[in-house]
């Protein structure tokens, strides 16, 4: 054993990293320890972000849910690019938003049943599945009071994770991971989730914002749209057009394939056999990431940055220079990025957005806001030429359903803080049908490989270690 070791290399470390704060010296060296050599991602084929060298996703597993259709391939496996298709269980998005608005009426829910289920419900399967969920709109008893109010979060995901997992101690069967219980926890969870969200908001608006607290118990027989409406304003009062419109949201985010990272989290933490309450906190906290879930937030500040530094948006010359500015990393937040434009999977359109975009021009005439819903249009459309031109070169930048998703909350006068928590309310139904195939179907631990590029050191007694942190 001596005579391997002699062979092996001995860590170099110096005292340069010594500085009075232990914390910032250790920062400096896990970040140089951590670096890995880019080079060596090709020498291993490693799918760097589970994505292929061609920008596609490495299929990591089967699903009946949802399908995301952003580009065809030939032969080659290159990708062509198509007009963008979203299916829920094999059903159009369009033809689910289109059919809830051509007969007035609420879809969210027939969205969850169908996800949930994976079948249209009938009008009376639906009636009933209804009633289910609103047995489940009021918290159990206290909870408001001993898990939100008592302490407040400044951030209200981060709330809602907690509550999620706090819930399992008012579960008298949380173990379970039997469909028919899970299914249940499913239930409960979809008809909880207005109220956390709702009064997580208002917990952070009294105690960090010192704002009034405004608490409306929430109505079963209301839909969860209507609902959230309710409860985060403060005279509780909403039009049928505002409750409608934030219903289409709702169903447009309700699922997007397995892929997208809370829903494959989903399948990652329930591949475990843990419970219902510990897989949907483990996807909150991963839709909570700005990369994730917080774009629609990114898109509402980037239009109030833009009209504060072009107060006249008709002029188009002003509005064009400070666009480039943005992607040049000369404005805003210095990344290059205009929110709300472009697509990891869809290449020519977003399907959401444009079906978002129709509605957001209605909510739009309404409520005197056309001159925000111009600005999108006119971002959807301008960019990608200014993107040619900065960049020299021409991509495919198509609105994304965050664009239009963000001018209707803003239009709706939903506080932003209550965004990202909006959109978790609308991808539980989808993270819950996940859950349910991975236990179904999954029947394997997800455990992928990392490889190894850590060279091997010989040991070193401790007190021949130099310092490296403290002096």
């Amino acid at each position: 054993m001596l005579e391997k070791l002699k062979g092996l290399s001995k860590p170099t470390k110096s005292n340069k990293h010594l500085v009075n704060n232990p914390f910032e010296a250790g920062a400096k060296f896990i970040a140089e320890t951590n670096t890995i050599d880019n080079t060596l991602y090709s020498k291993y084929d490693v799918k760097r972000g589970l994505r292929n060298s061609n920008g596609t996703g490495v299929v990591v597993g089967l699903t009946n849910i949802g399908e995301v259709k952003g580009y065809d391939t030939d032969e080659q496996g290159n990708k062509i690019p198509c007009e963008g298709k979203l299916y829920y269980r094999g059903y159009s998005i369009e033809d689910i938003v289109n059919h809830a608005v051509a007969e007035n009426r609420f879809g969210f829910e027939e969205a969850t049943f169908l996800l949930l289920m994976g079948t249209l419900p009938t009008t009376r399967e639906l009636e009933v599945f209804n009633q289910e969920i609103g047995k489940h709109r009021s918290l159990p008893h206290g909870f408001a009071r001993d898990m939100i109010l008592t302490a407040p979060s400044n951030n209200i995901m981060n709330k809602l994770a907690r509550s999620v997992l706090a819930l399992y101690c008012y579960d008298n069967n949380p173990d379970d991971i039997s469909i028919s219980n899970v299914l249940r926890q499913s239930i409960s969870l979809i008809g909880y989730f207005p109220a956390l969200i709702s009064y997580a908001y208002q917990a952070k608006s009294t105690f960090y914002d010192n704002k009034s607290l405004h608490l409306h118990n929430p109505i079963p027989e209301l839909s969860t749209s209507e609902n959230i409406l309710r409860m985060i304003r403060p005279t509780g009062e909403y039009t049928d057009l505002e409750a409608k419109l934030l219903d289409v949201c709702m169903i447009l985010h309700a699922e997007h394939g397995g892929g997208n990272n809370s829903s494959f989290t989903t399948h990652l933490i329930s591949s475990t056999g843990t419970d219902t309450y510990s897989a949907i906190a483990a996807a909150v906290g991963s839709l909570k990431g700005p990369k994730h879930g917080g774009a629609n937030i990114a898109v509402i500040k980037m239009m109030d940055d833009i009209k504060a530094h072009v107060p006249d948006l008709g002029n188009h010359a002003k509005l064009d220079d400070y666009l480039v500015k943005i992607l040049r990393k000369e404005a805003h937040d210095r990344t290059g990025l205009v929110y709300g434009v472009g697509h990891a999977i869809y290449t020519m359109s977003d399907p959401r957005a444009k079906i978002l975009k129709g509605m957001a021009k209605k909510l739009a005439n309404s409520n005197n806001k056309i001159e925000d819903f111009l600005l999108c249009d006119y971002i959807e459309k301008r960019v990608p030429e200014l993107f040619a031109e900065v960049h020299g070169k021409e991509v495919l930048m198509p609105a994304n359903v965050d664009l239009y998703s963000g001018f209707v909350y803003s239009a709706l006068d939903i506080p932003m803080d209550i965004a990202t928590p909006l959109f978790a309310t609308a991808r539980l139904s989808g993270w819950c049908a996940h859950r349910l195939e991975e236990l179904v179907g999954g029947a394997k631990l997800m455990r992928p490989a990392y490889v190894n590029v850590q060279d091997h050191h010989e040991y070193i007694p401790i007190d021949e270690r130099p310092n490296i942190f403290i002096k």
